[in-house]
């Protein structure tokens, strides 16, 4: 059975039992709790697993074949790729999901049906595991399949699942493919001596219970179940082939790999390593980027690079010179296009940026070799190298450390790998730190709004067709901070969402006011008013009318609408393989993040304004309509980055031009925007952009500020504002003349002191501190004194009046003194350096502290200390 094969037979098993199939999610989650990439089948399904929307499908029971990436933290694959026989960091995780409808028995009835009648698997070199207290999922093996007993593990942590620290938990049953004695041990799984003799295939997860914050547990009102299956290691264990590169996809990749690096398979066991993690991340980074992650130094962007460079690094270690990811990349489209079509749709920006990505990297790594032949030329023979410059070479240029462990080897040095091991246990201590800001939360304030939402369902948004409607009180929660947060069964406050803030306004009625500080959504789908009570107190089952700030409102939609005009003229001048990486639209202003890979010059800046302003003054019609995502598709209508769509969108045509799927809220006509301007461009990341720009009154109001600035600077000049530039460049001209002019007097008045100076000279040599001379002034100084008679050497050594040192030393030739031997350990002092000349020698320091040491170390070498 080949992958697509899989695929289709996992789809039609499972919607023929009721399950609703759903496309493979991208692979840049959207829960607050995810991880950084969708790494499980269930990930795209949280909100529904934690109660926090309802479940869209009846009967309540989904099926997916999801795309997956396990590539940084808690879950980090990327050491063990091509060195274990199953990991891999781009993998496809075959889903079944019931959300309160079946549970145990249909689970293991089923699971047990595909794998033997479906996939032929033989039923007697399958294992299966339970948790220690899961009598009843043992039960069930032994009765309703008539699995034997002697074949079920019973284990602790290993089957127990957890989303978190707190929320939905259970026990869980895992179906293991026995590769037999050669691959290790017998009696079963949880031997560690025999991990790679049972490989697990499937896990059962059966999330019965809810782990609240002191730890305890307590059994959900609706119990659900969540599969996960591996279709590599399922492929595997149908063709009995323990290497998972050894099936159909991932073989032809290392095939391919093969004919780019003219290495074979077999070769040596590092180049096995090289070929096998090429093939491993030509799949992982080709995915990244179609899903919208640009490499770059931070978050996502570092993980996706960081792959990249270590499949440059592999192929180098292989001898490749020339560029082989997107040769690899182009080789992925077409072996798994088909079941992926984003591969095709986005084969261009792949493969760009790849090759741009490569290119670059080439130029690092040679840098990256230089650092390593430069640290390994200053040590000792049979020395350490240190386990920083090792942490460096891995973190910053992506060298593997064993590939760094090798040269130095080669070189006949040792690697400190317990300072390697302290550095990277310092990084993995700030990305953990940094992680634990997307948990879950499950306090009071939490379970308040979950309840809200099952008594009353999602909140009604009415916003789009009216600025303040009656409504009903259905929820009051009081927060620490003062603020209350009232729920409405509808509102026409718009939540935050979508880079779009929330509205603010009024929540009034007979003896109530209530001032909306923000609207958020508590739980998707349930609106959050944050409000300040002023009067009264609201009480649920209340009628009450909810306003929201119209003006405000207005401005927001404005630059809104002017943000989808942006894209489209950014796409427009800079190219296709522009795609936005974040947006933020306020009252003030909007700002819009995206993929490029240079600063805009201001010639394109003016033509992307240009473009927007001409629709806007074109007036065209904006409508603002839902459809299917399908009818969205076909319409051409491009997809914000970061935002969660169902199957039912919202699409914003802006005029003729610009077409996105967009849920927020927007003017009826381009001309009701304003004036549009950007007012700044800057860079947020390697590869990553930023525009902020403003429009309506925003400009207007930037025109009237600049005009009085000008008028102001003109007036301070002393010319008419329309002579401006004119009056400033007289006046820096004479800002020069006369700076020039106190140089001359300075230098004179210095030279005029050096007949006092030369009178200070010991043995023919003069050493003094001389402060508040610029270097050149100080080198006319000594060279003057030097002059005079009866002087044969002179050194000089000042703090500047713009700080630092200066040191100079002048000799004559008949002197036998070296001008760079008398100031060089003074430069030194002071924490300098140069000055070589041996007649005159001028060098720089940064510690005036130290003057009075370095004039003492300018005697000692004239002999006169």
């Amino acid at each position: 059975m080949h992958a697509q094969e899989l695929r289709s037979a996992w789809t039609e098993f499972w919607t023929v039992r009721g399950h609703t199939d759903v496309p493979s999610a991208g692979l840049i989650p959207h829960h607050p709790s995810a991880p950084m990439f969708t790494n499980s089948g269930m990930m795209p399904f949280v909100s529904y697993f934690a109660g926090e929307e309802q479940v869209p499908w009846q009967p309540p029971r989904a099926t997916s074949i999801q795309r997956c990436v396990r590539a940084g933290g808690k879950h980090n694959d990327l050491d063990d790729i091509g060195r274990s026989l199953r990991h891999l960091s781009f993998f496809e995780m075959l889903g079944n999901f019931s959300f309160g409808d079946y549970f145990k028995a249909d689970a293991i009835r089923w699971a047990w049906e595909f794998s033997t009648d479906v996939l032929g698997l033989d039923a007697e070199r399958i294992w299966v595991t339970c948790h220690v207290d899961d009598d009843e999922a043992v039960q069930l093996w032994v009765d309703e399949v008539g699995f034997p007993i002697e074949r079920i593990v019973r284990l602790d942590e290993d089957n127990f699942w957890e989303m978190g620290d707190t929320g939905p938990c259970g026990p869980s049953s895992e179906l293991f493919w026995d590769f037999g004695p050669e691959f290790g041990e017998g009696g079963g799984p949880g031997n560690p001596a025999s991990d790679d003799r049972y490989v697990e295939y499937w896990n059962l997860v059966f999330q019965q219970f809810f782990r609240r914050d002191d730890g305890s547990l307590r059994t959900l009102d609706s119990q659900n179940i969540d599969t996960g299956a591996g279709l590599e290691r399922i492929l595997g264990a149908i063709a009995n082939r323990a290497d998972v590169f050894d099936t159909d996809e991932l073989a032809s990749l290392v095939r391919r790999a093969e004919e780019l690096t003219g290495v074979k398979r077999g070769a040596s066991a590092q180049s096995d390593i090289a070929l096998k993690l090429l093939a491993d991340h030509a799949r992982t980074m080709s995915f990244l980027v179609a899903d919208g992650v640009v490499p770059s130094n931070e978050d996502r962007g570092f993980v996706l690079r960081r792959i990249i460079r270590r499949a440059i690094r592999f192929a180098y270690l292989l001898d490749v010179e020339r560029p082989i990811t997107p040769a690899l990349a182009e080789h992925t489209i077409d072996l798994m296009g088909e079941a992926y079509p984003v591969l095709h749709d986005q084969a261009d920006l792949i493969t760009g940026t790849l090759a741009r990505e490569e290119e670059q990297f080439r130029r690092t790594l040679r840098s990256g070799l230089a650092i390593l032949d430069g640290a390994l030329a200053e040590l000792p023979e049979g020395a350490d190298l240190p386990g920083t410059v090792a942490f460096q070479l891995h973190d910053t240029y992506g060298f593997p450390l064993e590939v760094t462990s090798e040269i130095v080897e080669d070189r006949g040095h040792g690697l400190d790998r317990p300072g390697f091991d302290a550095a990277m246990a310092e990084q993995r201590d700030r990305a953990r730190a940094s992680g634990k800001k997307g948990s879950l939360a499950a306090g009071d304030e939490t379970d308040a709004f979950a309840a809200i939402l099952a008594e009353h369902g999602t909140t009604e948004f009415v916003g789009r067709e009216t600025f303040e409607a009656d409504a009903r009180v259905v929820g009051v929660v009081p927060s620490a901070d003062g603020t209350v947060s009232v729920f409405l069964d509808r509102t026409p406050f718009y939540a935050e969402s979508g880079g779009q803030v929330g509205d603010t306004g009024t929540i009034t009625a007979d003896g109530l006011a209530c001032e909306v500080r923000d609207t958020q959504y508590a739980v998707p789908g349930l609106t959050r008013h944050v409000v300040v009570v002023t009067e009264g107190e609201p009480v649920v089952g209340a009628t009450v009318r909810a306003a929201i700030d119209v003006e405000r409102r207005d401005a927001i939609r404005r630059n809104h609408t002017a943000t989808h005009l942006f894209h489209w003229a950014l796409r427009e001048v800079l190219g296709p393989h522009v795609k936005q990486q974040g947006s933020l639209v306020a009252p003030d202003r909007l700002r819009f993040d995206f993929s490029h890979f240079e600063a805009v010059a201001p010639g394109d800046i003016a033509r992307i304004e240009d473009l927007v302003n001409a629709d806007v003054l074109a007036n065209h019609p904006v409508h603002h309509f839902e459809t299917t995502k399908d009818a969205a598709s076909e319409l051409g209508a491009i997809a914000f980055f970061g935002e969660k769509y169902g199957d039912l969108v919202r699409v914003l045509e802006a005029g003729p031009h610009s077409t996105e799927l967009c849920g927020g809220t927007h003017v009826r006509r381009t001309g009701d925007i304003g004036p549009s301007k950007i007012v700044s461009e800057s860079s947020i990341g390697s590869n990553l952009r930023r525009i902020e720009a403003i429009t309506g009154f925003g400009p207007i109001d930037r025109i009237r500020t600049e005009e009085a600035e000008l008028a102001d600077a003109a007036d301070r000049v002393g010319v008419p504002r329309t002579e401006l530039l004119d009056g400033i460049d007289k006046r820096l001209a004479e800002l020069r003349d006369l700076r020039d002019e106190v140089r001359s007097l300075k230098a004179k008045l210095a030279t005029g002191g050096a007949d006092d100076l030369a009178a200070q000279a010991v043995d023919g040599v003069v050493v003094a501190r001389v402060d508040g001379l610029a270097r050149d002034d100080l080198r006319s100084l000594g060279v003057a004194v030097r002059d005079r008679e009866g002087v044969r050497a002179v050194v000089l050594i000042g703090a500047p009046e713009g700080g630092g040192v200066a040191l100079v030393a002048a000799v004559t030739p008949d002197s036998d003194l070296d001008a760079g031997v008398l100031i060089a350990d003074a430069a030194k002092a002071v924490k300098g350096g140069g000055g070589k000349n041996p007649e005159l020698a001028v060098a720089g320091g940064k510690d005036a502290e130290r003057i009075d040491d370095a004039l003492d170390l300018a005697r000692a070498a004239a002999g006169i200390a």
